[in-house]
């Protein structure tokens, strides 16, 4: 049906980073969501009036909020697709993760509830009619809210949305509810014991999981998350793919929202050619980020010795002993200054997060090592840390 329904309303559908397709995606899905939600919720209500259950009454409430959930949803994509203005110059697109922070929230705060009326439940029970009408409702919801937890699983993947994640969540959490209480249903059919409110609190404890989940993967972009190594894969191929590019460095993704990222980088140069073509040819790099991955680049050219020998040989070497000191460690912007007693060697050191050994005690290791192998060469390093 989704499928069907995006065929339909959205322009270049498959173009799924596309920040027009990314939207529309997202409204197409929230109203599609409302509707179903709002569907379960009178059926699931008529079956717990049928039979007197608390936790299919309080499940049909929880397709009621889910219902406003998609609706928090769709304001979210719909208010993230506004344009930048002076108070916000890189846009609206982080709205579409609060969106999503908002929905898991309501998925905690129906765990709460359903945990409430759980613990009322048993200490004060009550019977619980079961009929073939209740049963085929809740089997019905389970494979509804399966199929919403699938689509929207698929759809938020396709277009990289934590926000339809959340949804998806939520979904998945409804139908494992369901599930339980269909199962409570079954052993009071045929034992006649009541583990009503029992299987309620079991359902409560899954959606607060679920909901502290959803909360963690909404807040992480945010805060600020790492970007996908596909996508610093994709820079360094865009990047790389051309012949006056000897190497690149400092990558730095910012992340303002879905089709709002930016994208800062150092590309090394041949120090020795024409710095007006070379410029030119880092406009057309950027040019090329910004149409294959729906972002703003800036680069920063830096020149670097590419036919020196002496100098690329002692590169090569140093990389090769700070390599020695740990292997995820890399050196870029080297030079070389050969004095008449000593020579300097200045170059940049990337260390990565949480490195196991502070700035200043990498920097020494290094300098102790280069002096032991290179008597006279001192080491002038600049520590960088990985952002990517």
């Amino acid at each position: 049906m989704v499928t069907l329904l995006s065929k339909i309303f959205i322009k270049d559908a498959t173009d799924y980073h596309k920040p027009e397709v990314h939207k529309m995606y997202g409204i197409v899905c929230s109203v599609f969501g409302i509707f179903l939600n709002v569907v379960l919720f009178g059926i699931k209500l008529f079956a717990g009036a049928l039979t007197g259950s608390v936790a299919i009454t309080a499940d049909a409430f929880n397709n009621l909020s889910d219902a406003g959930s998609s609706l928090i949803t769709l304001v979210g994509f719909k208010f993230a697709d506004m344009k930048p203005d002076k108070e916000h110059p890189f846009g609206h697109g982080r709205i579409e993760y609060i969106a999503g922070l908002l929905v898991s929230i309501l998925i905690i705060l129906m765990g709460v509830e359903l945990a409430q009326s759980s613990i009322q439940k048993i200490i004060h029970p009550e019977e619980i009619a079961v009929s073939t009408v209740a049963v085929v409702i809740l089997v019905i919801s389970i494979l509804v809210k399966l199929y919403m937890a699938l689509y929207n699983y698929r759809i938020g993947n396709k277009i990289d949305s934590t926000t339809m994640k959340a949804t998806a969540t939520d979904s998945l959490s409804d139908s494992v509810a369901t599930t339980v209480v269909l199962i409570a249903m079954g052993v009071m059919k045929l034992t006649n014991v009541n583990i009503d409110g029992y299987c309620g609190i079991l359902v409560s404890v899954f959606i607060l999981f679920a909901g502290c989940s959803a909360a963690k993967e909404t807040v992480s972009p945010l805060l600020g998350s790492t970007p996908k190594p596909e996508f610093i894969d994709k820079i360094h191929e865009i990047v790389m793919a051309h012949n006056e590019i000897v190497g690149m460095h400092d990558v730095i993704v910012h992340d303002y929202g879905p089709g709002r990222v930016m994208i800062s980088l150092h590309a090394e140069v041949p120090g020795d050619e024409d710095i007006f073509l070379l410029h030119d040819l880092i406009d057309n790099i950027e040019a090329e980020l910004d149409t294959a991955l729906h972002c703003e680049s800036v680069i920063h050219m830096d020149p670097v010795e590419s036919n020196n020998e002496v100098v690329m040989k002692m590169k090569d070497n140093v990389a090769e002993l700070v390599k020695e000191i740990d292997s995820c460690l890399t050196i870029h912007d080297f030079r070389m200054v050969t004095g008449n007693t000593h020579t300097n060697l200045i170059f940049d050191v990337v260390i990565p997060q949480e490195f196991h050994m502070t700035e200043a005690q990498v920097k020494a290791e290094i300098q102790k090592r280069v002096l032991e192998r290179y008597p006279n060469h001192y080491s002038v390093i600049k520590v960088d840390k990985a952002y990517v």
